[in-house]
């Protein structure tokens, strides 16, 4: 029963979506209506808003982070707490308040490993930040971190079930990827700052054509 509630609040809370209440917050208009249509902090900056964007990326890495602190304080089983992590990531990849159409889970899953091993989402963290740098692609920093934790789950966590969980969240960032995989084969993919055709929609209530 224990594990049950925390599964489910650890969903609930993953499903918060927090680019769309900073976004009405903030009067701008909502993130699934403009850009790629994704939830998350990477379109919300489309808005050139950095204020909203840097409270949806803390907002949504924070949910992930939360759950697993919380789960910690209920049971001392590695694997469970990797279990409600996991299921925190789900929530936001597949939110109940927004009919189970959530953002990619980059900055959920960091705040999902903040929780299990800070050394793990200090990795993935820094592959993102210097794959970003060097190539200025959002997508292809965050498929290279994803690859990054897969792997090196297996040699930080203490539990398999637990290291199974993070591979799990892994593998859900790189299908959830995938279109920007082939956007990058033909080379479509849109860099870091440069300009949106749909940046417009920032305005309160305005949608993409």
């Amino acid at each position: 029963m224990t594990i049950a509630v925390l599964a489910a609040f650890g969903y609930l809370l993953g499903s918060l979506p927090f680019a769309v209440i900073v976004s009405r917050v903030f009067g701008l208009a909502d993130p699934r209506t403009y850009g790629s249509g994704n939830p998350g902090a990477t379109n919300v900056l489309r808005t050139g808003n950095k204020l909203a964007a840097i409270l949806t990326l803390l907002g949504d890495a924070a949910k992930g982070w939360l759950a697993v602190w919380l789960a910690g304080h209920f049971s001392a089983d590695a694997a469970i707490i990797a279990g409600v992590g996991l299921a925190a990531f789900l929530g936001h990849v597949f939110p109940l308040f927004l009919k189970f159409q959530g953002g990619k889970g980059v900055a959920t899953a960091l705040g999902v490993l903040l929780g299990l091993s800070p050394p793990l989402a200090l990795a993935a963290a820094a592959t993102w930040l210097l794959v970003a740098a060097a190539t200025r692609y959002s997508s292809l920093a965050a498929l290279s971190a994803a690859t990054v934790v897969a792997i090196a789950g297996w040699f930080r966590l203490p539990d398999a079930v637990a290291a199974e969980c993070v591979s799990a969240i892994a593998l859900m960032l790189i299908w959830r990827h995938r279109s920007n995989i082939g956007k990058l084969l033909a080379g479509t993919e849109t860099k870091i700052g440069a300009p949106k055709t749909q940046a417009d929609a920032a305005q309160p209530g305005k949608s993409s054509s």
